[in-house]
């Protein structure tokens, strides 16, 4: 379909993906109804059903990004390999909404299903708000240091939602997913942040300090994505419609939940300073990598064996 003109298949792609959208959202509306009934084994079918329609969903959004588009997928995993029997923690940069489509891709088939920390804003999308609160995920609600100023005792409230969140992933295996920026990247987004990154927004360490201190005893590995778009560094999810993605470039490199990056991050100073520094460290790399990426032009796989080379 990409060989369509972009005016006639922009509207097409994105009735298709609502459609989808639709389809599986209202069969997890009513489910998550459903599930309020106060019956454990209920709530538990209906729990594992909704989770069976979020697979659904994802495959059949895979299938459709690769119909509307000629897309080159490159990809970097990890040497040891991935399974569904394990518990991850996943950052990523953030560029794009397409960024949580293409990452829900990766992970399918190869590890469990992801669930991310999601803007408070979201829970009132249509469909995506319900579905989210179905799977429970954790909305962040984000405050400024201003009106946290005005407003003390809302301080911790996003952490503490953090907390409630990640008891619920205890049970299964899961793959957790952190866009540490907060946001999406932007240039101007950049400029008011005042970013020392080339490609990216300064990270944010509070939530993911968190959830390894919640859960790091549990998580078997940190999964540090690098996502990018060479082709099309702007209107991404607009290019995506059009047919007009071409490639996307994405290197999962595998770290290890050590005992260093797990420590109460609010209260001791010493910690929250050595846990800043680790993801500082590893921002930078991502942002040299994505940097020798558009300077070489080379995949992933050879600039990361030139570079252990001449390390």
């Amino acid at each position: 379909m990409s060989t369509l003109p972009a005016w006639v298949l922009a509207p097409i792609s994105f009735a298709l993906f609502a459609l989808n959208l639709a389809f599986w959202g209202s069969i997890v509306l009513v489910l998550s109804l459903l599930r309020l009934l106060p019956l454990a084994p209920w709530q538990r079918f209906c729990g594992k059903v909704v989770h069976g329609c979020y697979h659904q969903w994802i495959g059949i959004n895979t299938f459709l990004i690769k119909l509307v588009n000629n897309l080159d997928w490159q990809e970097q995993l990890p040497a040891e390999g991935l399974s569904h029997e394990q518990w991850y923690l996943m950052i990523a940069n953030h560029q794009s909404w397409l960024d949580v489509v293409l990452l829900m891709q990766f992970t399918h088939g190869r590890m469990p299903l992801p669930k991310f920390f999601l803007k408070e804003e979201l829970r009132w999308v249509p469909f995506v708000g319900i579905g989210a609160w179905a799977l429970d995920m954790p909305f962040m609600k984000r405050y400024s240091q201003a009106y946290l100023a005005k407003h003390p005792e809302l301080k911790g409230q996003d952490i503490d939602s953090t907390k409630r969140s990640c008891e619920k992933f205890r049970h299964q295996p899961t793959t957790i997913i952190n866009f540490v920026e907060g946001t999406r990247c932007s240039k101007a987004k950049q400029q008011q942040k005042q970013s020392p990154f080339t490609h990216l927004l300064p990270p944010k360490a509070g939530g993911i300090a968190f959830t390894l201190a919640s859960m790091g005893e549990q998580f078997d590995a940190i999964l540090d994505v690098t996502l990018i778009y060479p082709d099309n560094p702007k209107h991404i999810v607009l290019a995506m419609l059009s047919g007009k993605l071409k490639r996307v470039v994405l290197q999962v490199e595998r770290l290890p939940v050590t005992e260093q990056l797990i420590g109460d991050y609010f209260h001791d100073e010493a910690f929250r300073q050595q846990f800043q520094q680790w993801l500082n460290q590893r921002w930078q790399r991502k942002d040299q990598l994505i940097t020798d990426f558009h300077r070489s032009g080379q995949c992933l796989t050879t600039l990361a064996e030139s570079r252990a080379g001449s390390g």
